[in-house]
């Protein structure tokens, strides 16, 4: 999807023209993908924009840089007022926020010296539905990928780093040359794992069931939001491992994600699901899901998190940097 530009970004504590948010073409990231980064978005609720879980996804761009020994330079705390802050100069009801930290310009070795700088960015933009305006209601047509996703004790699929996303996109470049939507990975013991940018879920005798983080998934927030939504339904929830052929004898499938949302599926290597798009118990998840926005489903959880400074102006974030080791 293209990207809407806006007046500014959030660029190592102050905010920048959009075009001025720039990095050095030697900076260390762009070379190795040594970069966290998070998506984050933001509803425009009755009570004015929220961020969903933004406190959930900043902690977990932190875990993200500690499995590769990075410091942040910034406190969660600034992290999360700096997103806020990006939102509110941009005027923005609603709005998919992108902070990522990245290793900056001054190492040319695999593993960078030590002083070099960790640059942080924040945007907030106006985005759609990533699977398409009609994928919601009618379901996307997806295919199993050739590539599989990383194996165990290779890259950790834990954490959210730019780097892994080379696996996305091989497994999401296959897909939609063939005409799909998207595409699905396999782990390396040929198990479900998720989708190019997706975790996966599969209705099956009225239970869901999901792979676990040992299948190679990356564990999102939005995954972990459904689990619990369900669960307050009453609505059995399994982890565990799946093999390939349950993609086709599932009752119902759907992906989730920050960019997904939640997002049925309609079919699988050209199988229709026995529902053949949204069934009843994706209908139901979504219906909640998308009820915490317009306050349809009571959030017990305190994930909205809302963007308005409710005592002043907020002042840029300013404080001495960090050094990563």
């Amino acid at each position: 999807m293209a990207i809407t530009e806006v007046d500014t970004i959030w660029a190592n504590g102050r905010l920048v023209g959009w075009a001025d948010a720039k990095v050095h073409v030697l900076t260390h990231a762009l070379h190795y993908g040594t970069s966290m980064f998070e998506g984050i978005r933001v509803y425009d609720t009755p009570d004015g924009p929220a961020a969903f879980r933004l406190t959930d996804h900043i902690g977990r761009m932190a875990d993200s840089a500690r499995i590769y020994s990075l410091d942040l330079p910034y406190s969660a705390g600034e992290m999360i007022e700096a997103c806020k802050q990006v939102v509110r100069a941009n005027a923005l009801s609603s709005a998919y926020l992108r902070p990522i930290a990245l290793v900056g310009y001054g190492s040319i070795g695999v593993v960078p010296a030590s002083g070099t700088p960790i640059d942080v960015y924040i945007a907030a933009f106006p985005w759609g539905a990533y699977l398409g305006d009609e994928a919601r209601a009618k379901g996307v047509d997806v295919c199993v990928s050739s590539w599989n996703r990383l194996a165990p004790n290779t890259t950790p699929t834990g954490a959210k780093a730019g780097g892994n996303y080379l696996s996305s996109y091989l497994i999401s470049r296959e897909a939609k040359s063939r005409g799909y939507a998207e595409g699905i990975g396999l782990d390396v013991d040929g198990r479900l794992s998720e989708g190019a940018g997706e975790n996966l879920f599969l209705v099956k005798d009225g239970r869901l069931i999901t792979p676990p983080a040992a299948s190679s998934i990356l564990q999102g927030i939005t995954r972990d939001s459904v689990i619990k939504l369900a669960r307050r339904e009453g609505i059995e929830v399994i982890e565990q491992p799946l093999p390939r052929e349950m993609l086709y004898l599932c009752d119902e499938a759907f992906f989730t994600g920050t960019a997904a949302e939640i997002t049925p599926i309609r079919s699988v290597d050209d199988k229709p699901t026995r529902a053949a798009g949204a069934g009843p118990l994706t209908r139901l998840v979504q219906d909640r899901f998308f009820g915490l926005f317009d306050g349809s489903t009571k959030d017990d959880w305190g994930w909205l998190e809302p963007v308005a400074d409710r005592s002043t102006d907020a002042q840029e974030v300013r404080h001495d940097r960090a050094v990563a080791v």
